[in-house]
């Protein structure tokens, strides 16, 4: 994991937005798309020598105010300005309050969480940890993932299953989205010096390369929190499901519940959990 997080960031923000998108002439023989230090340095009221030294690590506090003017002049979302600001402060030696709310990683559900998972039946859900374990689950949730490999081994992970099973890249006809969504999330949801992400990226680094490094290394990529997610799967078809996320802060854990996003789905759901049709219903929702 690198140690210049802030300026790694700042750096791929600058090349990715265009002149135009800042609001500046192109200009003729450029060599790349994005922005030249220099301009940013003039969007946000900086020197270009103090620009460099943020991108370069030599510099690792910068002050809100030049925060608040580099993500203006690059136009950031707030998703991005939240990240901007905590890598600024990681970069600084972190912050303590939340180090020290940071909650322990937990492979376990608790009881009460068990019972909302018991209440969620036949959906197919699952309670994950922040690196993508999973921790407990419904058995929708087996009849849906245990056919194509997710529940095989002992400690099933998530991330681990998609970037090091080739049976996902069957499952998957978006892989490369799905890939996207869940190593953007690990990014963005997670403090960055955790020892268990920095032990998982590691391992992935080495197990699935460039595939993982590079997704890893990308951070300006966000999770999408809407769209539809496709799954073929071999007994029931392509599915076109969506999901969502109830969080659960204190327990550093996530309950996530997959519902059918279209009648087919739905019928498919229902014959694979060995229910009448119309068990589950179909959920309108954005296609993406």
């Amino acid at each position: 994991m690198s140690d210049n997080e802030l300026g790694t960031f700042l750096r791929t923000w600058r090349e990715a937005v265009t002149p135009a998108e800042a609001g500046l002439p192109a200009g003729p023989r450029r060599r790349t798309p994005g922005l030249r230090r220099a301009e940013l340095a003039t969007l946000a009221g900086v020197s270009v020598e103090y620009l460099t030294r943020l991108e370069q690590g030599r510099d690792r506090n910068p002050s809100a105010q030049v925060l608040g003017a580099l993500a203006d002049a690059l136009n950031l979302s707030l998703r991005d300005r939240m990240l901007l600001r905590r890598l600024a402060k990681e970069g600084d030696g972190g912050d303590p309050l939340v180090c020290a709310a940071a909650p322990p990683l937990s492979r376990a559900a608790r009881p009460t969480v068990r019972a909302v998972l018991d209440r969620l039946e036949p959906a197919p859900a699952a309670v994950l940890n922040w690196i993508g374990d999973v921790v407990a689950h419904t058995e929708g949730y087996a009849r849906l993932t245990g056919p194509i490999g997710l529940l095989d081994a002992e400690r099933p992970n998530l991330l681990r299953y998609v970037f090091t099973d080739e049976r996902a890249r069957a499952a998957y006809p978006d892989w490369d989205r799905v890939a996207d969504d869940l190593v953007a999330q690990l990014r963005h949801e997670v403090p960055l010096r955790d020892p268990y992400v920095a032990a998982l990226a590691d391992e992935l680094s080495v197990t699935a390369g460039a595939e993982f490094t590079a997704r890893f290394a990308d951070l300006a990529a966000t999770p999408r929190r809407v769209g539809t997610q496709r799954l073929a799967h071999p007994e029931a078809g392509e599915l076109r499901l969506l999901h969502e996320t109830l969080t659960l802060p204190d327990d550093g854990q996530r309950i996530v519940v997959h519902l059918p996003a279209d009648d087919t789905t739905a019928a498919a759901l229902d014959r694979l959990d060995g229910r009448r049709p119309g068990a589950l219903r179909a959920v309108g929702g954005r296609a993406g």
